[in-house]
């Protein structure tokens, strides 16, 4: 039972050495690609969390995006068809805008998809990078991270 504390203190720090480190990558990606002024957009179901702290180290100065993807999930049937559906926040149009896309683990790919879906819906990105904590192996659809 003692161990349970320092088991998520190590956990935090851990996590707080892979978010800095994928902030290093991003602002390499960034720079190699002379992109500025990106958009950072988590995932509602598991992106968010993390996209808050890299929005912030990074110093990015255009607001965070959240998408919730409820309504471009392909898998009604086993979440039900009365999904928990919480706004999406993101400008009135991504036209040339250059995408930070965030999520917490990238398995099938299904989550990845509908991301993609609801972005397009709001327009057409110039570019969207794919940055992930984990990357699990299993896919089905063919999507891979840029960050990992």
């Amino acid at each position: 039972m003692d161990s349970l504390p320092n088991t998520i203190i190590l956990n935090a720090i851990a996590t707080a050495a892979l978010l800095d480190n994928m902030a290093v990558a991003i602002q390499n990606h960034l720079d190699q690609r002379q992109i500025e002024n990106p958009l950072m957009v988590g995932i509602h179901t598991g992106g968010a969390w993390i996209a808050q702290p890299l929005h912030h180290q990074l110093g990015l100065t255009t607001p965070l995006g959240k998408l919730d993807i409820s309504f471009y999930r392909d898998d009604f049937s086993k979440i039900g068809i009365n999904p928990q559906v919480k706004p999406s926040q993101l400008p009135t149009t991504l036209d040339g805008q250059h995408i930070l896309l965030v999520d917490d683990v990238l398995y099938t790919g299904r989550t990845i998809r509908a991301a993609l879906n609801e972005l397009f819906d709001y327009g057409r990105p110039a570019s969207i990078t794919l940055i992930v904590l984990i990357d699990r192996d299993g896919r089905e659809l063919p999507i891979q991270a840029d960050i990992v």
